[in-house]
């Protein structure tokens, strides 16, 4: 199968990216069949907006073998909070600015998985993180997957979600 070559993702791209994004909901039970394509051509047209704006940044990789075939992809999407309490690399307290990014989309082909693509994926995502000097990184995690974000660094919040009553 070969090298894996990453790169960042283009206008062009917003299709596979939606396709991946329904397709790892669709696997973790979330999408039901029949809500699959509307879920798939609504999530394209917002990640083609969210390129264009700069709103969304993301990334894919290709077989070097196969450069027209998308295999993985994975990004974040940039959002402003207000400022916040933070913590420099010397552990010292200080105030965060709020720039957070929530990666989103991390999806590989089934024939792809478990050879390293996605900890290539987000090594490039905290590295690029770091450049563009962002203050936090989170994400929302399935079971199965938790080891490999745990590996890189990440751990778990005290964040909640509101289901009502």
């Amino acid at each position: 199968m070969g090298p894996v070559r990453i790169r960042l993702a283009t206008t062009s791209d917003a299709s596979i990216i939606a396709q991946h994004r329904a397709r790892m909901f669709f696997d973790m039970g979330e999408i039901p069949s029949e809500l699959f394509e509307s879920f798939r051509a609504k999530s394209q047209d917002k990640i083609q907006s969210m390129l264009e704006t700069g709103e969304y940044v993301g990334w894919v990789a290709n077989s070097e073998n196969e450069p027209q075939q998308i295999i993985a992809g994975a990004g974040v999407q940039l959002r402003e909070v207000m400022p916040h309490p933070g913590t420099n690399p010397n552990g010292e307290t200080t105030v965060a600015e709020g720039r957070h990014a929530l990666i989103i989309n991390v999806f590989t082909e089934p024939e792809w998985r478990r050879r390293g693509v996605a900890t290539l994926l987000m090594k490039r995502i905290i590295e690029w993180s770091r450049e563009q000097r962002l203050d936090r990184i989170v994400l929302h995690a399935a079971e199965e997957a938790r080891p490999l974000y745990e590996r890189l660094g990440f751990v778990m919040t005290n964040e909640m979600k509101f289901v009502g009553n």
